[in-house]
């Protein structure tokens, strides 16, 4: 079989060389980082969120990661560093003019431009396709191109007018060494934070703490003589003298333990009250029944007096 007709074959059919190293379409590539969510591998529609490192997703396949991350996923790697919805920001994009939609070449009798995208710069006009530098900053969620940060620069958002600083810039669908620097800024925050929460109940156990002290320690005044001179005296000894003193002007006359406010206090005590009043009661002495008076049984309905 073959080499019929005096054809002679070359080497490259006879011996078998090395495989050729399969190359990736950059096209392709791009689409795939730039027009579809990076989680469940769809295309990007509105709401999208971006995380710490640039990646870009569909705001609903985050939720439902985090609904159930036990759950299959393709790309479960990708957002392994997600811990809630707080780690994703909504994007503020601004829509291109020109994006005609997907079925916008159904007879295929028109040029389709794969480079046209969705999305633009708002102060440049540049196309969000992956062929220039996007940005988007962590205060607003606003997005811009690399570029138009650079001759434009200014601490205030060109579209919201928030202000933002150096460090809330996060690149977009950055190269390895972009995605491993914002990694460690992401760490660098999060151990910030934890920092910061463990002194806030350290505050929090000795306020409670204070208080009891307070009540064991015994509580003191103090008065300023004539001469200037500061002399601190404790409430305690004040109120054992003056009822030291009371005790030896009033020997003769017995003193009434005053009743606290909560406390109560018997009728027949209180002599700003008539006998007659007092009578109405049965704690008075004539409603007091004798031995004679009552009678040896009782039952669960007496009608005996």
């Amino acid at each position: 079989m073959g080499c019929d007709g005096g054809t002679i074959p070359k080497r490259h059919e006879l011996v078998k060389g090395p495989k050729k190293v399969e190359k990736v379409d950059k096209e392709a590539a791009l689409a795939a980082r730039w027009k579809y969510c990076a989680l469940s591998t769809e295309k990007l529609r509105r709401p999208i969120v971006s995380c710490d490192l640039g990646r870009l997703y569909n705001k609903d396949a985050v939720i439902e990661y985090l609904l159930d991350k036990s759950a299959d996923r393709p790309n479960g790697e990708v957002v392994s560093h997600l811990r809630g919805i707080k780690d994703v920001k909504e994007l503020s994009l601004t829509d291109n003019p020109e994006w005609e939609g997907e079925m916008r070449n159904t007879k295929g009798d028109r040029y389709e431009d794969m480079n046209c995208a969705m999305f633009i710069c708002p102060v440049v006009g540049l196309e969000m396709n992956g062929k220039h530098r996007f940005c988007f900053l962590q205060t607003c969620g606003c997005v811009f191109s690399d570029r138009a940060l650079k001759e434009v620069k200014t601490e205030i958002c060109h579209k919201c007018g928030d202000p933002f600083k150096e460090e809330d810039i996060v690149v977009l669908n950055g190269t390895k060494e972009e995605v491993d620097k914002l990694r460690k800024i992401m760490e660098e925050k999060r151990a910030k934070t934890k920092a910061v929460k463990k002194p806030k109940k350290s505050k929090i156990v000795e306020t409670v703490s204070k208080p009891s002290d307070l009540k064991e320690s015994p509580e003191s005044t103090e008065t300023v003589s004539a001469d200037g001179n500061i002399s601190t005296q404790n409430v305690r000894d004040s109120s054992q003298t003056v009822s030291g003193a009371a005790n030896s002007s009033s020997s003769s006359k017995a003193i009434k333990p005053l009743a606290m406010p909560g406390s109560k206090r018997s009728i027949q005590t209180m002599d700003e009250k008539s006998e007659i009043y007092k009578s109405l009661f049965t704690s008075h002495s004539s409603a007091k029944r004798t031995k004679d008076q009552t009678s040896n049984w009782v039952t669960h309905t007496p009608y005996h007096f």
